[in-house]
């Protein structure tokens, strides 16, 4: 992956996985709508959080490269920028106190298929969360004297959404069983977001006290 400009790419797919590992919005929605709906809702609801991800990679891609491709030191500042976002976001998760379990029932609506998909495209198009994590994410695994920016954020992209989509599909086929199970359980749900934590702050740390 070096000849493309990506460095750590071991790391970023780690990163990766923990991160789709810890529940939060887009999961919660595919198990809600598995639970109410059955997997295939949940399929759906899957693949349209994959679509919104991928406008976020691509957006992303094209809007850094074009914002940065005349200055490494811009570039430079960003990466520093991402880093400390990540560590202040690991070091949240890490603090991050269990919630009290519920046992609220799933709302039993039905929705058709084709609006769960676009609910759940639009639900993560326009989460302001996940547009400053793929700003402050992805050019961490990027080279700052790179000629090929574009390329490596689009492949980091393009890994990203094959590796959600494949979790994410999963999710929804183990959401009735062991999904639920897991996302209405504190303390998996802490243990998994201080992994993850920790995981987030060590990288940040690195990538603050290296250059690429």
């Amino acid at each position: 992956m070096s000849s493309f400009g990506i460095v750590n790419f071991g790391l970023f797919c780690l990163a990766v996985m923990l991160l789709n590992a810890t529940p939060g919005p887009d999961t919660a929605y595919i198990i809600g709508r598995s639970v109410a709906q059955g997997p295939a809702a949940g399929l759906v609801s899957a693949l349209g959080i994959s679509v919104g991800c991928l406008f976020h990679s691509v957006a992303s891609a094209f809007g850094l490269t074009a914002l940065l491709a005349t200055s490494a030191t811009a570039f430079g500042i960003i990466k520093l920028a991402g880093g400390a976002y990540l560590v202040y976001l690991g070091i949240r998760m890490m603090l991050a106190k269990p919630a009290h379990p519920t046992d609220a029932p799933v709302p039993q609506d039905i929705r058709p298929l084709q609006k769960i998909f676009w609910q759940a495209v639009v639900t993560n198009i326009l989460n302001p969360k996940v547009v400053l994590f793929f700003l402050s994410f992805f050019p961490q695994f990027v080279q700052v004297d790179s000629d090929h920016k574009t390329t490596a954020f689009l492949i980091l992209g393009t890994t990203f959404v094959l590796m959600s989509t494949a979790w994410n599909s999963g999710t929804a086929f183990l959401a009735g069983t062991l999904a639920r199970r897991a996302g209405r359980n504190p303390q998996i749900k802490v243990w998994l977001e201080r992994t993850v934590g920790a995981a987030f702050v060590a990288l940040g740390l690195k990538l603050a006290l290296t250059k690429n």
